[in-house]
């Protein structure tokens, strides 16, 4: 784990670093750095290696020792990668957030045929829709429809706030085969590039994480065959809200990369702030004012180990096959709060100069907020956690 920790900073110093600034003036990764990585190997969900990938195989015996660090790996991963740029990272080519339920979910022949995409030369993206403008917070009220047809479906609705949406070769879509049955009629489909009845929508100027895509789209009349509804029929015939879990169990392993995403970009607020208040001199004066900087700085030092801690905690819980929604939660809720607060404080420490355009921290500032807010805002975090606390108590 140390040498892919070495490895990745290395990379986020020299490759991320240099190019971070430049791409969020220009609101993409450049080209030609997706190549490279593309040609490297370096995803942030690896593709299975039954389909000519570098990661787990799917449905095949895997080394144990691999297995049971896969997420430890991947929020270390997470971490020094958002180091050199949380937005870079999230454009990444692969499969992205839409790999977890193809994964855990899809049949053999659409892990087959989905994750094999990504073996082109070329670099691909996977996305994953589940918000809509009158369903985020609450996933249970999604209002796009999925109405059976021979063959197939045909949804209608729209969804928003996707990553690598527009450009994505396929997402994994939510959709309600029957409003009245809340959780219990929600379905997850294909929806693939091309799709008849598929209308883009806006891409998003954003405050921060300017270089990564956030889109939305439109189905109309849309047809899907049944090929492309996640899982296959018999999936769904037990009505046990298993499209909600679907979407449900993608969190519980996302939420704790998204928290070392956090980690790391405020651990690279809190050493820019060292540096910077080391150069000026300001930590060396015998002064009260300097002392207290010296403790603000070593209280921020300890509430960024314990995020991490948090972290990885609900990554070794995944690796051990152990249910760890509360643990993601609270990794999500505590470490989105936590690098806010050290970025704000950095702010505040180094002064009017890290306001300056041409300033990394000014842009980890505008970055940071919206770890707080996707993949579960930390106020549905904190309902999460309170949830699970009663259900262990039998309340």
């Amino acid at each position: 784990m140390r040498q892919v920790r070495d490895f990745l900073h290395h990379f986020a110093k020299t490759e991320i670093r240099p190019i971070s600034r430049q791409a969020d003036q220009a609101h993409e990764v450049p080209m030609a750095f997706l190549t490279k990585v593309k040609a490297l190997g370096i995803s942030m969900e690896p593709i299975p290696r039954s389909v000519g990938g570098a990661g787990e195989g799917v449905g095949e015996e895997v080394d144990r020792k691999r297995v049971r660090q896969t997420n430890r790996i991947a929020v270390v991963a997470a971490e020094e990668m958002a180091w050199g740029d949380a937005a870079v990272i999230i454009t990444l080519p692969g499969p992205g957030l839409g790999g977890p339920p193809v994964a855990a979910t899809g049949t053999a022949e659409q892990k087959e045929r989905l994750f094999s995409v990504f073996t082109a030369p070329e670099p691909k993206w996977g996305a994953y829709a589940l918000t809509e403008p009158e369903a985020g917070s609450d996933a249970a009220g999604i209002q796009m429809t999925a109405a059976k047809t021979k063959g197939g479906y045909i949804l209608n609705g729209t969804k928003t706030f996707i990553t690598n949406g527009a450009r994505a070769e396929w997402i994994v879509t939510f959709a309600t085969v029957d409003r009245t049955l809340g959780r219990s009629g929600q379905r997850a489909f294909i929806v693939e590039r091309g799709q008849a009845g598929l209308e883009p929508g806006r891409i998003f100027d954003k405050l921060g994480l300017r270089a990564s895509e956030t889109s939305e789209f439109s189905l109309v009349d849309a047809f899907v065959p049944e090929h492309n509804l996640l899982g296959g029929e018999a999936y769904y015939q037990e009505r046990q809200a298993k499209g909600f879990r679907v979407a449900m169990a993608t969190f519980d392993s996302t939420r704790p990369l998204v928290a070392a995403m956090a980690v790391g970009i405020a651990r690279a607020a809190l050493e820019e702030a060292r540096e910077r208040l080391t150069q000026n001199g300001a930590l060396s004066l015998a002064t009260p004012l300097a002392g207290a900087t010296r403790a603000r700085l070593g209280q921020m030092a300890v509430d960024l180990a314990m995020a991490r801690a948090l972290v990885l905690r609900a990554a070794a819980m995944a690796d051990a096959q152990q249910p760890n929604a509360k643990m993601a939660s609270m990794s999500k809720a505590f470490s989105g709060q936590v690098a806010m607060a050290i970025c704000r404080q950095a702010m505040d420490l180094v002064g009017s100069v890290g306001a300056l355009g041409d300033s990394l921290l000014e842009k980890w500032y505008r970055d940071i907020k919206v770890f707080d807010i996707f993949e579960g805002t930390g106020q549905i975090q904190r309902i999460v956690i309170s949830r699970r606390l009663f259900e262990e108590a039998g309340a």
